[in-house]
């Protein structure tokens, strides 16, 4: 493989790589804030902060969904460089634009209902419904 395709592909991978580590980081404010609201809900005994709680919580996943769908993109911007996919898209030397990549594979949507993203919001928003319907 010539040292630009190479140089090109580590490129890609310090961005999926970047962007993987991301949404790990997202995963982790998103515990950490909900826990801080759901500690101000405790001492305060408001149920508006299980709104705020279900609320940010939504964003987070938004933000998440946003960068794994990026990171997919990525990925097949990565693909394509490697030669690996079956349809590998003519690309210039050094091309990073995930925007190249607009199939459904690589929607928000998509990627908001994944097994590894659903399985972290889904449960703590169900719990926080749940706490908001008890409390009323």
């Amino acid at each position: 493989m010539e040292s630009d395709k190479i140089k090109h592909l580590e490129f890609i991978q310090n961005v999926i790589t970047r962007l993987n580590s991301n949404s790990f980081q997202i995963k982790g404010w998103a515990i950490t804030i909900v826990a801080a609201i759901l500690a101000l809900y405790a001492t305060m005994q408001n149920k508006d902060f299980i709104l705020i709680g279900i609320f940010s919580l939504i964003l987070f996943w938004l933000m998440d969904g946003y960068c794994l769908s990026q990171e997919r993109k990525f990925r097949g911007l990565y693909n394509d460089v490697a030669g690996i996919s079956e349809n590998v898209k003519n690309l210039k030397p050094f091309e990073m634009n995930p925007n190249l990549y607009k199939s459904s594979d690589y929607s928000l949507w998509k990627t908001l209902t994944t097994k590894t993203i659903w399985f972290v919001y889904c449960p703590i928003i169900a719990l926080l419904i749940i706490l908001y319907i008890i409390k009323c």
